[in-house]
C-alpha cells in the first residue's frame, strides 16, 4: 500500500495527521513484511528519534481500531502488523526460519464457504494460519 493511499484512508476516517503519525504511516507503507512493534519502532527511530514507543503503541492501536492495520500473532506471542486493505490472503509460517508466506487459493475459499453452508451458516469472515517446516528440514522450533 502506498503512503498516499494510507494518508487518504486516515483522512477518510477523520484521523488527525500529526508529524509522528506521518512518520509511522511512512514506515508502515514501506514495510513489505509483517513487522513486530519493535521492528516498526527501530525503523521509525531511524527517521525521527523523538517518537516514543508509547506514541507508536497508541498509534498502532488507533490504526487497528480504524481498520487501517491488522494485528496478527503467529503463535510466538509477538504482535505483527500489516495493512488492512491488502487483498484477502492467508499465511504460512515457516517454523524453522519464522518466515511468513502469504498465499491465496480459490479452491480453499470455496471449500470454506461450502463447509459453513453445510453446517447451516453464512460465512462472514475467516482467517487461516498454517505452520510448517520445509520437507527434509530439522523440525526444531526457531
Amino acid at each position: 500500500m502506498t503512503l498516499s493511499h494510507l494518508k487518504k484512508i486516515c483522512r477518510e476516517k477523520s484521523l488527525r495527521m500529526t508529524a509522528q503519525r506521518r512518520v509511522i504511516i511512512r514506515v508502515l507503507s514501506e514495510s513489505h513484511d509483517h513487522p513486530a512493534v519493535e521492528e516498526v519502532y527501530q525503523r521509525i527511530k531511524n527517521i525521527d528519534p523523538k517518537i516514543s514507543l508509547a506514541t507508536l503503541y497508541r498509534t498502532l492501536r488507533l490504526f487497528q481500531e480504524a481498520h487501517i492495520l491488522k494485528r496478527h500473532e503467529f503463535g510466538d506471542g509477538i504482535s505483527r502488523y500489516e495493512n488492512a486493505s491488502v487483498k484477502h490472503h492467508h499465511h504460512l509460517i515457516d517454523k524453522c526460519t519464522g518466515e511468513i508466506i502469504e498465499f491465496h487459493d480459490d479452491q480453499l475459499e470455496a471449500l470454506q464457504q461450502e463447509i459453513a453452508k453445510k453446517l447451516g451458516y453464512e460465512l462472514v469472515g475467516h482467517r487461516l494460519e498454517l505452520y510448517g517446516v520445509p520437507f527434509g528440514k530439522d523440525k526444531k522450533k526457531k
